[in-house]
């Protein structure tokens, strides 16, 4: 053995890692899965070139097992398998197998959640009605219109969903069209970024007076996934999302996670604001982060914990045994905005799927906070096909539900698409029995469709009904979306209007000088009668 050929060695390791570091940017931490397969690369070209060099044998020998001159030298191999059975041991032991609880608390959720207390009276114009394939074509068909930039830029497939000044936004930076593309426009950078109301539709390209340097399309040391991780090469850096601040700066907000064991029991421990104008970042701890920073926690981590904390309730066993208390998370999930916060909302059922659920949790997607509501009902693909199934002639497809609060009771809202990706109607389904749906034309207004739907159910009152005697001076008959409606005024000049739907055995027959009994739930300029009889 000689120290130049030990040089050797060193030197071929050295390089390898070098160029293997810079291509792949592990995070340089023992509890990544990426470090100990880089490291394991290391290894085996360190441990070759050793062999090889220090045996003085040829390539063809060292794969067909001749006999080496150093058996010794062999020895350095079996460092490889003792780290991966060490890294397969250390992590069954922490496994929910003998961790169960420690699955179980990965997030904390209050089961004490009060839906008509807690979820506000939707407000329609603070509704994300734009579901993410919708925003797709909405933010191309703006970049189209920019030929400057279309033959340069493409557009990103980002469009994080943020509340940005008290409105709901997708929001997507534009990208670099392939490398030639990025070495023509990189001086100047890229040049904005595309913004769409998730309630409106009305998108808008903004330019920037600084372009974007760094982003996931460009290349090198200009490269957004490289910068962060190599400015940062100790940190486990998953999720990266573009969001915007109060004032409309661009940022990416990289989410910094930590594991128990390799890999294992992740969860985010603060995140990287980075300045894709200049390449500034700073590391806010969970504690410290802005509030105009939406995305901290990802969906699908958020998910993942949910489902943990439904199945590991009462250990590992029970989980696969008896799955007394065992839920589930739904197979889908949508955002919702509320107090100026992103949160995920998805159903939770039975682990025996019945299709429906049980409840649902919101999370707030920067504080993890997460809140389960007791809410027996439908499961989201149950509504769905409910929807579909009004209007199946027309072969509309519905979008994953939004849960909102419509007159205290909680319901799901669908747009129902063509084959164009179109909305052309919004669908109405009562949680609790989904049976009750109503779909209604989307060009009338989601408000007009709400209507539609609490007229065509009937809108639900707790309170004591009024009832009373009145004889009809004059009655007037309109058809609304379909439905017949009956306007009367009585003997005191008071009005009132009913829905053929509340008696059709009635309502017809009665004329000018007939005397009925009503009731209804509260005074109003104009009454809406809940029952009627002679």
């Amino acid at each position: 053995m000689s120290f130049k050929s030990i040089a050797k060695s060193i030197i071929i390791t050295i390089i390898y890692a070098g160029i293997v570091y810079y291509l792949t940017y592990p995070a340089i931490n023992i509890t990544s899965w990426g470090f100990w397969g880089y490291l394991t690369g290391v290894l085996l070209v360190f441990t070759i070139t050793y062999i090889i060099t220090n045996a003085r044998i040829s390539i063809e020998e060292l794969f067909n097992k001749k006999p080496m001159r150093s058996l010794q030298a062999y020895k350095l191999l079996l460092v490889i398998p003792i780290i991966w059975i060490t890294i397969f041991a250390v992590n069954f032991f922490i496994s929910p197998f003998f961790q169960s609880k420690a699955y179980y608390n990965r997030i904390k959720v209050d089961t004490d959640g009060i839906f008509e207390e807690e979820i506000e009276e939707v407000d329609f114009n603070k509704l994300p009605l734009l579901d993410r394939d919708s925003t797709l074509k909405i933010g191309d068909r703006t970049m189209g219109q920019m030929s400057e930039l279309v033959s340069q830029f493409d557009v990103s497939n980002q469009y994080t969903q943020i509340n940005y000044n008290d409105e709901i936004m997708r929001v997507t930076p534009l990208e670099y069209n392939g490398f030639i593309k990025w070495i023509t426009n990189r001086k100047n950078g890229i040049k904005g970024y595309i913004t769409v109301n998730s309630t409106t539709g009305t998108a808008k390209l903004i330019k920037l007076k600084k372009g974007l340097k760094y982003a996931p399309s460009a290349y090198f040391n200009e490269n957004l996934y490289r910068k962060i991780q190599m400015s940062y090469p100790t940190k486990n850096i998953e999720s990266i999302n573009f969001e915007i601040d109060n004032e409309g700066n661009p940022y990416w907000i990289a989410s910094v996670v930590k594991y128990v064991g390799v890999g294992l029991r992740r969860d985010v421990t603060g995140i990287i604001i980075f300045n894709p104008t200049n390449g500034k970042s700073k590391y806010y701890p969970l504690d410290k982060i802005p509030s105009w920073v939406d995305h901290v926690y990802e969906a699908d981590l958020i998910l993942e914990q949910v489902a943990d904390w439904g199945k590991y309730g009462k250990g590992f066993l029970n989980s696969i045994i008896s799955q007394k208390g065992v839920v589930e998370t739904t197979t889908g999930y949508n955002y919702l905005a509320q107090n100026d916060d992103i949160y995920l909302y998805t159903g939770i059922t039975s682990v025996i799927s019945d299709e429906s659920n049980i409840g649902f949790i919101l999370t707030n997607l920067r504080t993890k906070e997460t809140k389960y509501y007791s809410v027996a009902g439908a499961e989201e693909y149950s509504a769905m096909d409910s929807a579909e199934g009004q209007v199946q002639q027309m072969k509309y497809k519905s979008t994953f539900p939004l849960l909102i609060n419509l007159n205290n009771n909680p319901t799901y809202l669908v747009s129902l698409k063509d084959n164009a990706g179109l909305v052309k109607m919004y669908a109405f389904v009562d949680v609790t029995d989904y049976q009750k749906v109503v779909a209604t034309d989307s060009s009338k207004g989601i408000e007009k469709a709400a209507e539609a739907y609490l007229t065509e159910i009937g809108e639900e009152d707790t309170s004591i009904k009024i009832e009373k005697e009145i004889t009809i001076q004059s009655i007037t008959t309109t058809i609304i979306d379909g439905n017949t409606y009956y306007y009367i005024e009585d003997e005191d000049n008071k009005k009132y209007k009913v829905s053929i739907k509340v008696n059709k055995n009635i309502l017809p027959f009665i004329k000018e000088g007939d005397t009925v009994t009503i009731k209804y739930n509260k005074e109003a300029e104009v009454i809406t009668i809940k029952e009627i009889k002679n």
